[in-house]
């Protein structure tokens, strides 16, 4: 029988002297060589490893133009919040002097208004002059003399149209007889309507 050794190592011999636990594979010249498809493998996975460290670095680039953009941006948004705050302060420090003024108008029933406000009255009722009036806070009374009863009647009407003034009562009337004209003294009484 006749032994072919494909692998084209020697055949161990036996015996305890020249035995070996490891062979070393033989080289061939048959096709690529391990040593240079080795080599070639390290170049293609370093050509890959440097072409995403490539990528890698322009994203980093990218990301980083980007981030100094929106640092920009944070910082003129910034400036623009500081305006609007400050712009909004003065808006409310205005809001507020405009409300007190709202309010002072709204419950100002002082003697100015009073006064104006009486004057157009009378002035629209004719007949009938005003000798003395009082503010008592709440109320105000007053003293007048008249042509005759039907002007008190529309001094009293035309001061509860006025707005000003409600319940508005009379308090007393009495008949003055003088040598020329015959005329009524009149005390009404009016409750302010915005005290």
């Amino acid at each position: 029988m006749i032994r072919i050794n494909l692998l084209g190592t020697a055949k161990p011999k036996k015996g305890k002297k020249g035995r070996r636990l490891f062979t070393l594979p033989q080289l061939t010249t048959d096709g690529p060589s391990p040593l240079i498809t080795g080599l070639a493998l390290l170049v293609v996975c370093g050509a890959g490893i440097y072409f995403y460290y490539v990528q890698l670095e322009n994203q980093h680039e990218k990301l980083q133009t980007q981030l100094h953009d929106a640092d920009r941006t944070i910082a003129s948004m910034i400036k623009v919040k500081q305006a609007y705050l400050e712009r909004q302060k003065d808006y409310d420090a205005f809001k507020r002097r405009f409300d007190i003024i709202d309010q002072l108008r709204a419950g100002q029933m002082g003697p100015v208004p009073l006064m104006a406000n009486l004057s157009e009255t009378v002035s629209k009722t004719d007949g009938v002059w005003l000798l003395s009036m009082r503010d008592d806070g709440a109320t105000v009374q007053m003293d007048g003399l008249a042509l005759g009863p039907n002007n008190v009647a529309n001094l009293m009407t035309n001061l509860r149209r006025s707005g000003y003034y409600k319940n508005v009562e009379l308090k007393e009337t009495q008949q003055e007889d003088t040598q020329r004209v015959q005329t009524f003294s009149f005390s009404l009484v009016c409750e302010k309507a915005k005290a």
